[in-house]
């Protein structure tokens, strides 16, 4: 769950699963994508060599590289297509895309195995094949805590399999970089808290335990390490509005900030601390840094960029600078190339795509 469509309206999609295991989900799309198109990176943007837009209709974001770099995983939602939004696998290069969920219920937060046999990703389609009711704005900006479980498949997503259930949220899904663990995000225990278990879904372990929300867990590259956005409430009246908000499976996202902690939920540090909302982190390949979304020049807009910080909260560097949303920075193991989703060169107004950067780590003096 991220604030997907933050330029938009609600936030990271989310979920959905076979009326029966075993059968094959995937199927190619008509009308599709040709093929990316290069773009000019805006001034600033000096850590990036080219810039290509990879899809360009919709409501496309949180893609995930193949351990070989020639795949995306991501979620998308089009009018015409399905109602809500469904998980989706393309090249690198752009061109046709590729259903991987089952096409019911609503999807969210898809990853591949290390090994690139499998993919994971989190549906509420076991609770009902349509898309789930949105939430109330009235009470402000809020994520639903839609009923996800979790669910892996084939690449081509045959073969579903659920692996975690709980009565409530259970997604935000990544796999540490030698396959052995899971990290996600559940509401199991009452509140919004990072677990880790084994691909099977045995041996789960609470990693987090402070009141608030925790969630978006990535590991490092050596596996040592998990980054993630929380806020944990700061006064008695924040503390009973997050409380009466959860009770009625919604969070309010407007302040979250970026931290670091082992892989077994010990020697938690906090890196960002700026009022704004911080999210969507992911490690560098060198480990040493982590890159992340954040409106911190604005935070009562919807004006998205991103950055890179060292891992003692110190070393801010701001990456993109256009004046619209993006977020759901990636890197390919290598570092060579980096991923994200962004409203720039939107055909309309929520128009967000997927763009793939070659991305410069050396930079001149």
């Amino acid at each position: 769950m991220n604030p997907t469509y933050v330029a938009l309206g609600p936030t990271r999609a989310l979920v959905a699963l076979l009326a029966a295991f075993g059968v094959a989900a995937c199927t190619a799309e008509a009308g599709q994508d040709t093929g990316g198109v290069a773009r000019d990176p805006l001034p600033g943007e000096r850590r990036f060599a080219s810039l290509t837009q990879l899809t360009f209709e919709g409501e496309n974001a949180e893609a995930y590289f193949s351990s070989d770099g020639e795949r995306l995983i991501f979620q998308r939602r089009y009018e015409g297509e399905y109602e809500c939004d469904q998980i989706f696998t393309i090249s690198v290069e752009g061109g046709d895309r590729n259903l991987v969920s089952t096409g019911l219920g609503r999807t969210t937060c898809a990853y591949f195995f290390p090994d690139d046999s499998r993919i994971v990703y989190s549906s509420t389609h076991h609770a009902s094949e349509a898309c789930p009711t949105p939430p109330d704005l009235r009470q402000g900006y809020v994520w639903a805590l839609y009923d996800y479980d979790i669910y892996t498949a084939r690449p081509d997503g045959s073969d579903v399999q659920a692996i975690f259930s709980s009565p409530g949220y259970d997604a935000e899904a990544t796999i540490s970089p030698d396959g052995s663990r899971i990290v996600f995000t559940s509401t199991r225990d009452g509140d919004l808290d990072i677990y880790s278990m084994n691909p099977d879904g045995s041996d789960v372990r609470q990693l987090t335990d402070e009141p608030g929300y925790d969630g978006g867990p990535f590991f490092s590259p050596d596996g040592s390490k998990i980054v993630y956005r929380a806020r944990h409430p700061e006064s008695e009246e924040e503390l009973a509005d997050y409380q009466a908000l959860l009770a009625d499976n919604l969070v309010r996202p407007g302040v979250l900030d970026i931290y670091v902690m082992d892989a077994d939920g010990s020697n938690r540090v906090r890196l960002t601390d700026n009022g704004a909302a911080n999210f969507a982190p992911f490690f560098h390949p060198s480990g040493e840094k982590v890159i992340f979304a954040s409106n911190l020049h604005d935070p009562d807009s919807r004006n998205f960029d991103l950055f890179m910080i060292d891992l003692d909260g110190t070393g801010l560097e701001q990456v993109t600078f256009s004046e619209e949303f993006e977020s759901f920075p990636m890197f390919t193991p290598g570092g060579r190339r980096l991923v994200f989703g962004s409203n720039r060169h939107g055909s309309h107004e929520g128009n967000t795509n997927l763009f793939i950067a070659e991305w410069i780590d050396e930079l001149p003096e």
